[in-house]
């Protein structure tokens, strides 16, 4: 299967199963940059120069999921009833 027709059925799953536009990009994006810096073997340089980002961003990021996963937080803090649906 293209690229593109993985992508879209994900994101028909996505829709079917009401995930908000703010929680897909945030997930996407982390598990974009933890693969990434996984296969550069935890290398934030590497990692940013693939990415194409700042070193920070990615140590900031990588920091962060850290703080989430060990803390058993979600991935938003805001709670889904204060999201805005338009």
């Amino acid at each position: 299967m293209q690229l593109r027709a993985q992508l879209e059925a994900l994101v028909d799953e996505m829709l079917d199963g009401r995930i908000l536009l703010d929680e897909a990009m945030a997930e996407f994006e982390k598990l974009y940059i933890q693969r990434a810096y996984a296969r550069n073997r935890k290398h934030i340089t590497h990692t940013a120069d693939v990415l194409g980002v700042h070193r920070n961003t990615i140590s900031k990021r990588v920091s962060t999921y850290r703080s989430q996963e060990r803390d058993g937080s979600p991935r938003n803090s805001k709670p889904r009833s204060a999201r805005r649906s338009h």
